[in-house]
């Protein structure tokens, strides 16, 4: 067995616990004609399709009942995948149902009403059809949509992978997962104290965020049971801030797969960015997502790394889990905790943090100082 292999090997038995006769799915997606790649980007894009063709090959002939689909790329991260996956994944016979009434169009353009999803979980806790494991290594993010949710829902389990890289099998993916685990564990619980959090950093990021009444979550790669949902490589704890309660600023200086040539400046009021200061051009790219839909600006989510493995800056997915980093996503939170509903959801990377939690009693506690957690990195 090669070294790929092996790493395919460990995804599916180490953190995805698979059984004899699980039936797995995997996807990916290829460039929509209308997207503008650089020959690096293509590249990319290209490597990871052809992982994940491979991977769901590797599952076939390891474990059987495993199978394939790829489709053109979602508009964005947080967008619902197309029709033929959730056929795919649920079955003709749920997607039929799903269908009836216009409940599906709904679903996929996240206009579904609460009523909606309520019958929407029914029908997907009522077949036996569903996938057991499903691997997403599209290129955007399927971790807050709809789809997701009612994999889990049904029992699924779910592994997010967008812009995954191969190299990471060698790097973050070999993390000691137990200790990953038992220290994400450790930070939930010290973040979990906290009312209000206030997040500093040397870039001139300066934001206060409320926690009242939410309660934060890990995400340490072990999805063995039914029902989990996580990304890989893993290693985060995270939380819905309250909406409307984000105050202060946020600079940014990585998109999701690259570094920008200059700082951008998010002014952030009412829990929204109301302002963007800074030319470098992503900030066209906000300013489009913020002109489709206004809760695109929303403070969606708050993230502390804890993968001692990861190191990579240039790539969303591994960045926002190294050691000592923060994240801060706009968009939709509605999938952890969270009330805004939006096709988009895009995270930030943060460096050498201050995070401080503030109590009920006005107190005060470092979770993290200028990177370091404040109980140490074992």
């Amino acid at each position: 067995m090669t070294d790929l292999e092996e790493s395919f090997r460990s995804l599916f038995e180490v953190n995805m616990g698979i059984k004899r006769g699980e039936r797995i799915v995997v996807f990916s997606d290829v460039a929509r004609p209308d997207e503008t790649l650089s020959d690096e980007e293509q590249h990319r894009r290209y490597r990871l399709h052809e992982m994940a063709a491979a991977l769901a090959g590797f599952a076939e002939h390891q474990y059987g009942n495993a199978g394939f689909i790829s489709f053109p790329s979602t508009t964005a991260s947080g967008a619902e995948p197309p029709e033929p996956l959730w056929h795919m994944v649920f079955g003709a016979n749920i997607l039929t149902l799903l269908t009836k009434g216009g409940l599906l169009s709904r679903l996929l353009t996240k206009e579904a009403a609460h009523a909606d999803l309520e019958q929407a979980k029914e029908i997907v806790r009522a077949g036996e059809a569903v996938a057991d494991v499903v691997i997403a290594l599209a290129n955007n993010s399927t971790s807050h949509t709809t789809f997701r949710a009612l994999v889990n829902e049904a029992g699924g389990r779910f592994a997010s992978l967008p812009h995954f890289d191969p190299d990471m099998f060698f790097t973050s993916m070999r993390v000691d997962w137990q200790a990953l685990a038992d220290r994400t564990s450790k930070l939930v619980s010290v973040v979990n104290r906290a009312e209000d959090i206030l997040v500093e950093t040397p870039n001139g990021t300066n934001l206060r965020l409320s926690k009242k009444g939410r309660s934060a979550a890990g995400d340490d790669g072990l999805l063995r049971a039914p029902g989990s949902f996580g990304n890989l490589p893993a290693g985060e704890v995270y939380l819905a801030p309250v909406e409307g309660t984000s105050e202060g600023v946020m600079v940014i200086e990585y998109a999701p797969t690259r570094k920008l040539a200059s700082p951008l400046s998010l002014v952030i009021k009412g829990g929204n960015v109301i302002d963007i200061i800074g030319d470098e051009p992503y900030r066209i790219t906000l300013e489009q997502k913020f002109a489709e839909n206004a809760r695109n600006r929303n403070i969606a989510e708050l993230g502390i790394g804890t993968n001692d493995r990861a190191t990579r800056p240039d790539n969303i997915l591994e960045a926002e889990k190294i050691l000592g980093t923060i994240h801060i996503a706009l968009g939709d939170n509605s999938g952890f905790g969270g009330t805004v509903k939006t096709p988009f959801h895009e995270d930030y990377v943060f460096y050498e943090p201050t995070v401080t939690a503030v109590f009920s009693d006005g107190t005060r506690e470092n979770i993290l100082y200028q990177g370091t957690l404040s109980f140490g990195s074992g």
